[in-house]
């Protein structure tokens, strides 16, 4: 099982896409300690993999402590972060630290894209600059990209710059219109753009070795069981079953797009919360409906269930919007 913990509102840059529309640092994040006892309950829970996310986690003076602390409860410390923090003496100090994996933000190999998209100049050389810091430590990464209309078409272009940078994978996250994200939903891709990119993310795996990911986009699991490819992955869409994230203040999400509260760590354990709260139970019990409740691939698809909620006015058990097959049936 993965989880997310958004450590922290606060970020360095201003993507037009984030979905936590971070910029500033709440006040009522959670402490160290809050911290350190969350990681020991999330461990507790069953979960092996926990990402520390943001805003930007790099910015929490204490991220070292708290992933030193992760590993010490059994779990597998790994970051999502945009890079542009991680100096030589950072990256060591992960690497000394346990971190496992960082993922960094990377959406075009065009300098100038990528920077207007995550609302800094200088970006792109930043990230690169902390992508050859990691090399240097000797800590293992991977490159994340979202994927919009602009940069659709040169995806696997930036799984070929991951495979020459190093990168043990490369995620492509499909944009869930949330926080920030709202504003730009005219760019995300529908039903076959959707589709087609599953399909060559797909292809392009038969020719690397690094992992590709897509995130948010749970069908590729029903395409590579049309065509007969192997996945190590069990299901596309986790939220609620294997999968979580906290919000900065402890606030319990099914997903970081899904913006329906199960409760809060400070009110109640973590633990318990996977395990008692309705709205976890609803996702794992409660069937789908619409074109979901009869494509037959629920069991390694389960359609996005974020999407569903956006697009159904809140109906998080609805059908996924872009998903041809269903409808098609």
């Amino acid at each position: 099982m993965i989880i997310s913990w958004n450590t922290t509102q606060a970020c360095n840059i201003n993507c037009i896409h984030c979905y936590r529309d971070a910029g500033t640092k709440y006040a009522d994040e959670l402490s160290t300690a809050e911290g350190k006892q969350l990681l020991s309950e999330i461990a507790r829970a069953g979960f092996k993999i926990m990402i520390f996310s943001g805003g930007e986690p790099l910015l929490r003076s204490d991220i070292f402590e708290l992933i030193g602390h992760a590993k010490s409860v059994g779990l597998r410390p790994v970051i999502g972060t945009n890079g542009t923090l991680i100096t030589p003496a950072v990256a060591k100090q992960l690497k000394a630290a346990g971190l496992a994996c960082a993922g960094i933000s990377l959406d075009s190999c065009d300098k100038a894209k990528h920077d207007w998209f995550r609302g800094r100049s200088g970006a792109w050389e930043q990230t690169m600059a902390g992508i050859q810091a990691c090399q240097a430590a000797g800590l293992s990464f991977q490159i994340h990209t979202t994927v919009l209309d602009w940069n659709e078409g040169e995806v696997t272009a930036v799984t070929d710059l991951a495979v020459s940078l190093g990168a043990v994978a490369h995620h492509i996250f499909f944009l869930v219109p949330t926080g920030r994200g709202r504003d730009i939903e005219e760019t995300s891709l529908k039903t076959a753009q959707y589709e087609a990119l599953l399909e060559r993310i797909l292809d392009k795996q038969l020719e690397v070795s690094i992992e590709l990911k897509p995130t948010c986009a749970p069908q590729f699991m029903r395409i590579a069981k049309q065509r007969n490819l192997p996945q190590r992955f069990t299901k596309g869409c986790l939220a609620g079953t294997a999968y979580c994230v906290i919000l900065p203040n402890g606030d319990v999400q099914s997903c970081p797009y899904l913006p329906v509260k199960a409760g809060n760590i400070r009110d109640a354990s973590f633990d318990w919360l996977w395990k008692e709260s309705p709205l976890f139970r609803e996702l794992r019990q409660q069937p789908l409906k619409g074109a979901c409740s009869r494509c037959g691939f629920d069991d390694v698809c389960g359609g996005c269930r974020a999407r569903a909620y956006y697009y159904a006015a809140g109906d998080y058990l609805a059908e996924e919007p872009w998903c041809k097959y269903g409808r098609e049936l």
